[in-house]
């Protein structure tokens, strides 16, 4: 089941201090990014935060759950979601923890098709 649109936009909302905050759809789901790092995945209208040590103790007595087949157990959000400063903080802080995206590679071809 995909997660609706109006749910992502909800969770988009609340994390709507930590940043630049937007959604990107992937694969029938969604991408939560903070500053051009993916912080959270929706899938399934349940939230996923990207586990780091910055936010470990934060969200130790949330649930953890895998978001789709083969991935690790993340924390999962959605008994937190109402507190909007809480999953700001929680957003910010994760985008601080990680690594700066990659430079996109330049497209083969060098024009446009």
């Amino acid at each position: 089941m995909a997660s609706d649109a109006s749910f992502v936009a909800f969770v988009v909302e609340q994390a709507r201090n930590a940043g630049r905050v937007e959604s990107r759809k992937m694969f029938g789901e969604y991408a939560i990014y903070c500053d051009g790092k993916v912080v959270m995945l929706v899938c399934d209208n349940r939230c996923f935060l990207k586990p780091t040590a910055t936010t470990a103790d934060r969200v130790r007595g949330c649930p953890h759950d895998a978001p789709y087949p083969e991935a690790k157990p993340q924390p999962v959000l959605d008994e937190l979601l109402d507190d909007a400063t809480l999953i700001a903080d929680l957003v910010r802080d994760t985008a601080a923890a990680l690594p700066a995206p990659r430079p996109k590679a330049p497209r083969k071809g060098g024009g446009k098709r």
